[in-house]
């Protein structure tokens, strides 16, 4: 679309007063205006001259202009979508100015207009004129809007995508700027993704069916995605072309074994990376290191560049002597202990600055002082004496004054209570201000699992003036409910179907509040599941479970309990005399402690847990034909957690040592059991069962996400895992209980309480139950190693790649019990986390080993999982 501009008039051409009907006259716009009234003086080349407007309007002399007053606002025609008075107040021009004619003030009435991009044409009339009073006429002509627009050359899916970068709407005006933009916002998309010779064409029709409006063709020829061929050094001797390579985290050469990585060129990038090269060389002492040249030029494979830099590396340098100043607290000894830094060390400055400020671990000096309530504390190393290869330094400090907590707020929580955050708060008003405590904070806040990590904030406003700090914590909601709907195969029951909601943050308290239900009470803290799975008249199973985390609102002390039933029988209807089927039935009450020894995460839960069988001509099935079962039991578990909180965990562990006894009942009833039948020996069952298990984090690379801060940066993770399960009996000529055993193998799908109460116990690369005897065993050990690197950390959507390595066995009896002697896997596999859905697992396991009661079982195999629990020892 081309725009007329418009040209300023510099003439006015006055009506005769006689007329009974005045003429409008244009003083100043555009000199296309259809208009009869000539244009005076609008170009160098126009045919009316000076002389021949005199003639025709006597009172007009342009070499000596007249002022005049606005006899009332100018009149507006033309603009549609423009508010009036918005326009009149941008002109400049008001009842009462006094304005010269010709002169400056119709000139900048009339830029004022134009340049607000919305208008194709401005124009200024003169009505008409009474004496020394003038009226006015603005008469624009508004450019087109936006009517709709297309892709043209995109898949659909790539389209979408740029419609939300463009954010183009129904009824923008389509301006030039708008034009420039969208095409500036879509040449930045494909860089940004490889494409670099992306070719743009934009072109406007009129839409017929709608006036002044037009709609947009948007033809896109992205072309080849451009990526590198090469990398190629010059002038480094100290750091290897490898190791230059690596430094660089988002600029990588195209081969084949690069799994991880993209070979994509694009510009940002490659600023960045050169910005890293150097950072590997300052780590190693080159503080002087430079890129002295750099080019990218096209290589002969077709769609490729290549890379080659040149580096001028410097000299090394090491510390020197390290001095500190101003500390009063701590000695300088300690200072330097901490610091950890000796003379002869190679020059590191940002090992310097994350030794003095910024340790992830808070094992730095700053964290020293600001864990005693220093928070004014500041430490500023100075370069004191530069002598040949050394660095000497002087660590100047400013101690301050400690700092007490004053006010202590949450924002942002908009459905979560100010209750259950301030319950989980570390700082206290009226405490000292310790480092420690904020980081313990926003972990307990995390581990509610109600907010999003990312966008959690922690902003001090320290107050000198007093020696008191405020704290603010800033939350974001993010949907924490879960719906399940699934099915998968397990434990030998063929495909089962899976229907659940888990809520963890309802509200009880709220049920009889009508205005709570939207759609649910929430924001208590409270968690309420219920599951129920089935494939069809054998197998129904039916799980809940309610948490009261706070019992009482004043302790931590949680209170949960649990219900379930599951029946399994060969299909037919209950009054069939023919059907066989074993019914449990169960609760459990958990009753949990937070201790404060050996350190404050430690937590003690104690449960009660009862499960009634009621087993119906299950023939050779079950221990026995016909018959009940019960187990009371008093278990005792001891948790340390102190693992990350968010889904892709980079740190800490989970430790889990827990003990498991019925009564002994043969004992207590002094029953002679030599001559019972099977169901009277195991009406009440009598068993000890104790297991550990551990899982522990721990970061590979501890890359710094500095591009966007506040956002969490992609780190390799080590996932290391063992746990062991062992089950006693109380009398021999009992022996071991058939029920409540291990079963190990496959995806540990159905997870708990089938059949027999039985565990199952996820092994990857094996089928479903296959490494424990057919009865189930009393003795099992787990292991598992993953390396883990994350593709997305949205909160929304958080998905992870792995490498698994599992090993594992299980045996019948304790004596032949033997944690080296293991069945091993190894495989690749992925982790999708959907709050609506929770933690979803596709994992690829081949196994190394045979398993001798199944030569025929297939050597690789699919996995499926849901939760990242189900299927754990």
């Amino acid at each position: 679309m081309q725009s007329r501009i418009p040209k300023i008039l510099l003439s006015l051409i006055f009506s005769a007063f006689c007329l009974s009907s005045s003429a409008q006259l244009k003083i100043g716009g555009d000199d296309s205006a259809k208009s009869n009234i000539p244009a005076i003086g609008s170009k160098p080349d126009s045919s009316l001259t000076k002389n021949n407007a005199d003639s025709s309007n006597n009172n007009l002399n342009l070499s000596a202009p007249k002022e005049y007053e606005i006899a009332a606002a100018p009149t507006i025609i033309g603009a549609q979508h423009m508010d009036v008075a918005v326009l009149l107040l941008i002109s400049g021009l008001t009842k009462g100015d006094k304005i010269q004619v010709p002169g400056t003030k119709i000139t900048d009435a009339i830029k004022n207009i134009w340049k607000q991009g919305l208008f194709e044409d401005v124009q200024i009339y003169a009505n008409r004129i009474e004496g020394k009073k003038i009226y006015l006429t603005i008469a624009v002509v508004e450019k087109p809007r936006l009517s709709k627009y297309t892709f043209i050359g995109l898949k659909k899916g790539e389209a979408n995508k740029l419609r939300d970068e463009v954010k183009l709407v129904r009824g923008k005006v389509v301006t030039d700027f708008l034009l420039a933009d969208i095409k500036q916002t879509i040449i930045q998309h494909f860089i940004d993704d490889g494409y670099s010779n992306v070719k743009l064409n934009i072109v406007e029709k009129p839409d017929t069916a709608l006036g002044n409006s037009v709609v947009l063709y948007i033809y896109v020829e992205r072309g080849e995605r451009i990526k590198i061929q090469d990398i190629i050094f010059h002038g480094n001797k100290a750091l290897s072309d490898g190791k230059l390579r690596r430094s660089m985290s988002e600029t990588h050469r195209k081969r084949w074994y690069s799994i991880f990585h993209t070979s994509k060129m694009i510009p940002d990038n490659y600023t960045s990376d050169k910005d890293k090269i150097i950072a590997k060389y300052n780590s190693v002492g080159y503080r002087d290191a430079k890129i002295v040249k750099d080019t990218v030029y096209k290589s002969a494979v077709p769609n490729r560049v290549s890379i080659e830099i040149t580096i001028n590396e410097g000299n090394r340098y090491y510390f020197g002597n390290i001095t500190w100043v101003g500390n009063t607290k701590y000695s300088s000894k300690m200072l330097a202990n901490i610091l950890g830094i000796k003379k002869g060390d190679i020059y590191n400055a940002d090992l310097l600055n994350q030794r003095l400020t910024m340790n992830p671990n808070g094992t730095d000096v700053s964290s020293l002082y600001m864990d005693n309530g220093y928070l004014f504390f500041q430490v500023n190393p100075v370069e004191i004496k530069v002598h040949d290869d050394t660095i000497d330094l002087e660590m100047r400090i400013y101690e301050g004054n400690q700092a007490r907590i004053n006010n202590v707020t949450v924002t942002g929580n908009d459905k979560t209570s100010d209750k259950v955050i301030m319950r989980q708060i570390r700082t206290l008003p009226g405490d000292l201000f310790r480092r420690s405590d904020v980081i313990r904070t926003q972990r307990e806040l995390g581990q509610l699992g109600y907010f999003d990590p990312e966008k959690m904030t922690v902003n001090p406003v320290p107050h000198p003036e007093d020696g008191t700090v405020d704290i603010n914590y800033g939350v974001t909601e993010k949907s924490s409910d879960q719906i399940q709907l699934s099915g998968g195969w397990g434990g030998g029951l063929g495909f089962v179907g899976t229907a659940g909601i888990t809520l963890k943050n309802f509200s009880a308290a709220n049920m009889f509040t009508k205005d709570a239900w939207r759609p649910i009470p929430t924001g208590d803290g409270e968690q309420l599941s219920l599951q129920f799975q089935s494939d069809g008249l054998p197998y129904q199973s039916l799980n809940f479970t309610f948490v009261e985390p706070w019992v009482g609102g004043h302790k931590p002390n949680s209170l949960s309990f649990t219900f379930f039933t599951t029946t399994e029988s060969n299909g037919d209807p209950t009054d069939n005399p023919a059907r066989e089927s074993i019914n449990i039935k169960g609760i459990s009450v958990g009753y949990g402690i937070p201790l404060k020894f050996p350190d404050d995460y430690f937590t003690l839960f104690q449960y009660i847990n009862y499960q009634y069988y009621t087993v119906d001509n299950y023939g050779s099935e079950f221990i026995f034909a016909n018959g009940v079962a019960n187990s009371l039991s008093y278990k005792l578990q001891l948790t340390r957690n102190s693992a990350d909180p968010n889904i892709y965990a980079t740190y800490g562990s989970t430790i889990k040592l827990s003990g498991e006894w019925t009564p002994p009942w043969s004992s207590i009833l002094n029953e002679n059991v030599e001559n019972e039948t099977p169901d009277q020996k195991y009406n009440l069952l009598e068993f000890q069962k104790y297991k550990f298990t551990g899982a522990w984090y721990t970061n590979i690379t501890n890359w710094v996400n500095k591009e966007s801060q506040g956002k969490l940066a992609h780190n390799f993770v080590l996932y290391t895992y063992a746990g062991f399960g062992l089950m006693g009996d109380y009398n021999p000529e009992i022996g071991s209980c058939p029920f409540n055993r291990f079963y190990l193998g496959g995806s540990g799908l159905t997870g708990y309480s089938i059949i027999d109460g039985r565990e199952i116990i996820a092994m990857r690369g094996y089928d479903d139950a296959s490494l424990s005897p057919t009865t189930g065993a009393v003795a099992v050990a787990k292991y598992t190693m993953e390396l883990r690197y994350p593709i997305s950390l949205n909160a929304s959507a958080t998905v992870y790649v792995l490498g698994f390595i599992d090993a594992g066995n299980s045996w019948g009896s304790l004596a032949q019990f033997n944690p080296f002697s293991l069945y091993r896997a190894a495989g690749p596999g992925v982790r999708i986390f959907l709050p609506m859905f929770g933690l979803l697992g596709f994992d690829y396991g081949w196994r190394f080993d045979n398993v001798p009661s199944d030569l025929s079982m297939a050597r690789s195999q699919f996995i499926f999982t849901i939760g990242s629990n189900l299927g754990a020892l």
